[in-house]
């Protein structure tokens, strides 16, 4: 159990999740120590080691997240979100700490024809998602205390995202397309942060879903997005087929999250209310 005398190191602390997390762990007055690059690179034995002496709980969310870019650079991505991910477990093991891991929903296909539950057998159709799938058999395999939590449809005020990147190109395009086959859940980074704080009080094992409440396809969330902001977009439906992509996406990422909500407090927010206040704080 967390307490304020908990050490908790957060891998990949200054990126989208990392940021949110760090902000929410001091909020709530918890030692927390930052590790990312230039300084802390994950796929160096050395930087893993150090990474795991002198705390209690380590949280990882440090990833290789270009979905793209990981078909031609798949050696790197691997090292990153699997190799890396098995040694850090071992070394979570022999020091007997927890370690909450951060994954995704692109270790599925997208074809079920229902909400994706944790007991669902992954199936990954890119080179990203194989990696992040390969990261959670290593992590599993080295015999650690570990929670796996799959997130989706991420978005936050620290790095780019599908939120932000629609509003810029409709400042400089007024028409846009945008696929309306891909459903999912858009969750901001700041309840996914809230969430691990409140699962470091009980450390549980296993893996677990975690998505905002609902499911939307991006072209509803991006009418959602412009109708909030009053702007004035010529858009327009597509399919994902319709797009030339280097990586194939899964079109179904709605998660079942029965099971995360069971160590929650309270219920998990519907997708629009935590968007509507993103948006406002643009």
């Amino acid at each position: 159990m967390a307490t304020n005398d908990t050490r908790i190191t957060i891998l990949g602390g200054k990126g989208m999740l990392g940021s949110d997390l760090v902000s929410a762990c001091r909020q709530k007055g918890l030692d927390t120590v930052v590790l990312d690059l230039p300084e802390f690179d994950i796929t160096n034995s050395n930087h893993l080691q150090q990474a795991v002496s002198n705390t209690q709980v380590i949280v990882n969310c440090a990833a290789y997240t270009n979905v793209d870019g990981a078909e031609s650079e798949s050696e790197l991505a691997y090292q990153v979100n699997a190799t890396a991910v098995g040694q850090l477990g071992a070394l979570v093991k022999k020091a007997g700490l927890w370690l909450l891991h951060i994954s995704t929903d692109f270790v599925f296909d997208g074809r079920s024809d229902r909400p994706y539950v944790e007991t669902d057998t992954p199936n990954p159709i890119n080179e990203y998602g194989k990696s992040k799938f390969a990261g959670e058999q290593l992590l599993i395999d080295s015999g650690c205390r570990n929670c796996i939590m799959r997130v989706e449809w991420t978005y936050g005020p620290h790095r780019g995202n599908f939120v932000t990147k629609i509003i810029q190109h409709a400042k400089s395009n007024k028409a846009l397309k945008v696929v309306d086959d891909q459903i999912g859940s858009p969750t901001p980074t700041t309840e996914v942060a809230k969430v691990i704080c409140e699962l470091l009080t009980n450390q549980p094992q296993g893996i677990f879903h975690y998505a905002s409440a609902g499911y939307v396809s991006r072209y509803e969330m991006a009418r959602f997005v412009f109708d909030q902001l009053s702007m004035d977009v010529d858009l327009t439906p597509c399919k994902t087929s319709d797009f030339k992509s280097p990586a194939e996406r899964p079109l179904n990422s709605r998660f079942n999250c029965d099971k995360i909500q069971d160590f929650l407090d309270e219920p998990i927010e519907s997708w629009q209310n935590p968007l509507e206040r993103f948006l406002r704080q643009l």
